[in-house]
């Protein structure tokens, strides 16, 4: 409203000097009535331009005026007129260089962020890498002073030419999560941030296991470009690359021991060459939950079996106390045999441990058995050899350092002196069926008087035949059992002797496989 009482007051004035009479002038030369009627023709174009610049005044006296229609739009963004700039006329099908005798070089460069699984039957490994590349794009460059001091910029990774850098591992698409852009800076370096879930093969070596290291190879190289067109090269020193574990979860079953980067040329029958870049992972796995799980148990179980070779050698318990220990090491195996790493290239050295330590029951149990048989079969064995007696009750007393050693020497003399008797007795008990002594005429007669004969007695001395044969029946028998005594002794001394000298080989055998093993797996941990 106030806007159109200006206008209507501006129109007025402009006609007022029209609406009433003329005024009277002085006669003038003709050029100055020329030059007013000019003037006069001038107020029109004056009030246009005038009205025509009514509006913008008009908006911008007035504060709560609507920034709405009749406004100029604001200047685009910087972001936007570079994307422009840069991906306009820009061909993402060829190698971004103005002379194609230029080498694009890659800069690789890789962080173990996880050890996922490690397949030691299908020889693959899973592991979960950053994974950064760069390189020089030539038509990505800009002036950062025509784009408000812009020096870098994300750009799809779709709309740009990227190097076809693979690794010749792979062996599946791992669920890796899709990175869509990349950054770009003013001078042409395009960087390229990625993490990437890698299964790959590997050649698993699981001799050693649980204190098994493995050392698999990432591979990363162009596909198709030979090294003229794409050269590769790491990003980072060696070193900072080797012992970077700032991004690793260590807290599994493997840990990162070093990575190792090494670069060279590949070329296949004499073709061209191409750059390749390795990462050589180096991991180790942690034995604690397998040395809990199948080493100590197996230790407890030879122990016992150790210590039942202190239970008596005459005695049945011990073969039934072999059988429960064989048994249950046998049930002890088919738990375990689940967690052993199943390959068929080879064995690891723990499952060469347990059947060489199943072998060791079963010798056991086959030395028990064998001094059992000896100690309780005596009935049906002859007398023990000279040359056994004086081999294990003599030299191998004193070998095996035993004590009671003389107490065997003197019961072997006594069992010699006893057969002797026997012997002798058999060869001089012939008795005089017709001639008896009496004590009461002997006594009288000083011990010189001739026994007296019973001839004209035919009853008295069947009679004394008779007492004469049970007599000598008797005695013979008694010396006999004391015969199968002897016998018995002299077997169950050699099963003694015999059962410590198998049993100190068996302890000798057990203690030097276990030194031997311990040993190893020692130098393999600290490796």
């Amino acid at each position: 409203m106030q806007r159109e009482r200006l206008i209507a007051r501006l129109i007025g004035r402009s006609q007022k000097p029209a609406a009433g009479k003329a005024p009277r002038v002085p006669p003038a030369s003709r050029s100055a009535r020329r030059s007013a009627a000019a003037g006069r023709a001038m107020v029109p174009a004056a009030l246009g331009a005038l009205l025509a610049l009514l509006p913008l005044a008009a908006t911008l006296q007035s504060p709560g005026a609507r920034p709405g229609a009749g406004t100029p739009e604001p200047p685009e963004p910087a972001l936007r007129r570079l994307s422009r700039h840069l991906l306009a006329h820009y061909q993402k099908g060829t190698r971004p260089v103005r002379d194609w005798r230029t080498t694009t070089t890659v800069a690789i460069d890789l962080m173990v962020y996880a050890i996922l699984s490690v397949d030691e039957k299908d020889q693959v490994l899973t592991t979960y890498i950053w994974y950064r590349q760069h390189w020089t794009d030539e038509f990505l460059k800009w002036d950062p002073a025509h784009f408000d001091n812009l020096t870098q910029i994300s750009l799809p990774v779709e709309s740009i030419w990227v190097p076809d850098i693979l690794i010749n591992e792979f062996v599946d698409v791992g669920k890796s999560p899709h990175v869509p852009y990349v950054y770009v800076s003013h001078h042409g370096e395009v960087q390229n941030l990625k993490p990437i879930q890698v299964m790959t093969a590997c050649s698993l070596d699981i001799y050693n296991f649980p204190f098994d290291v493995q050392n698999c190879s990432l591979t990363f190289t162009s596909w198709l470009h030979h090294i003229r067109d794409i050269n590769l090269s790491l990003w980072r020193q060696p070193e900072l690359v080797k012992f970077d574990r700032s991004v690793f979860m260590n807290q599994g079953e493997w840990e990162l021991l070093y990575v190792l980067s090494h670069f060279q040329e590949f070329s296949v029958k004499s073709s061209d060459s191409y750059a390749e870049m390795k990462f050589y992972v180096v991991i180790r796995r942690r034995p604690l939950f397998y040395t809990v799980s199948l080493l100590l148990p197996s230790i407890f179980l030879m122990l016992m079996d150790i210590v039942g070779f202190y239970l008596p050698p005459h005695s049945g318990e011990r073969v039934s106390f072999k059988i429960t220990l064989l048994l249950g090491y046998s049930v002890f195996l088919i738990i375990v045999s689940d967690t052993l790493p199943a390959t068929a290239v080879g064995t690891p050295l723990i499952g060469i441990y347990f059947v060489v330590c199943m072998a060791l029951l079963v010798i056991s149990l086959t030395e028990t058995i064998l001094i059992v048989c000896l100690v309780h079969k005596q009935d049906l064995q002859p007398h023990v050899p000279e040359w056994l007696k004086h081999l294990l009750l003599e030299r191998a007393t004193i070998l095996l350092c035993i004590r009671d050693r003389k107490k065997f020497s003197q019961s072997r003399m006594q069992t010699l002196d006893t057969s002797r008797q026997v012997e002798n007795n058999d060869s001089t008990a012939k008795p005089t069926p017709y001639v008896c002594e009496d004590p009461r005429e002997r006594g009288a007669g000083g011990g010189t008087r001739p026994a007296l004969a019973f001839a004209g007695r035919p009853e008295g001395s069947a009679a004394l035949q008779e007492v004469l044969r049970e007599t000598t029946a008797i005695r013979q028998l008694l010396e006999k059992r004391e015969e199968f005594r002897d016998l018995a002794r002299d077997w169950l001394q050699v099963g003694y002797v015999l059962d410590v000298l198998l049993f100190r080989v068996y302890l000798a055998a057990v203690l030097a496989y276990s030194i031997t093993l311990g040993t190893l797996w020692s130098v393999w941990r600290d490796a």
